[in-house]
């Protein structure tokens, strides 16, 4: 099996427990922000976080990389993803008044040991976000992989990097201003 998972680009896959509680993670995760419960999810970021959503280009077969070197539509750690949420807890979120409605729908989680050799899980996954603003638009739907870093603190597991790669060249929806 080791030879399958090498062949399709994966690491060996963490124990069914490791999977579990990764997978819980991103659960709770999504929840938190389709509730717009934006301290507590901020809660579940590890202090040293890199949160990174870069340009996607559309690049020809044969070329190198379809990701946009030195170019992010983010590119945070926890200090300015902490002023984020400060802004649209409070009253100067003016692209998200009234809050966007929001699902989030996690798929195909991959965790595996981390090459680190920390103790840290790599975790990939797949996200759909539906994204509905106003009365007048039609949702926007966003799909993207996100490839995490979980690490276990005293106070359980946190997100210590996230590299969200949208399917995507040309973002559709009117701005981007919630959390994938």
């Amino acid at each position: 099996m080791r030879a399958a998972h090498e062949a399709a680009g994966l690491a060996e896959p963490a124990d069914a427990v490791a999977h579990t509680e990764a997978t819980r993670f991103l659960t709770v995760e999504a929840r938190l922000l389709d509730l717009g419960r934006y301290r507590d999810w901020l809660g579940l970021l590890h202090h040293d976080v890199r949160y990174r959503v870069p340009v996607r280009v559309t690049a020809m077969r044969g070329q190198q990389g379809d990701l946009l070197g030195g170019m992010d539509h983010f590119d945070e750690d926890h200090y300015s993803l902490a002023k984020r949420v400060e802004r649209l807890v409070g009253q100067h979120a003016w692209t998200e008044d009234p809050p966007s409605r929001t699902r989030r729908f996690v798929t195909n989680t991959w965790v595996s040991a981390s090459t680190g050799g920390d103790g840290a899980w790599d975790v990939v996954s797949y996200l759909l976000l539906f994204r509905s603003r106003l009365d007048v638009r039609a949702p926007d739907l966003l799909s993207a992989e996100r490839a995490d870093v979980l690490v276990r603190t005293p106070d359980g597991l946190r997100l210590k990097s996230r590299l969200v790669t949208v399917d995507e060249a040309v973002l559709r929806t009117q701005n981007l201003a919630v959390f994938l």
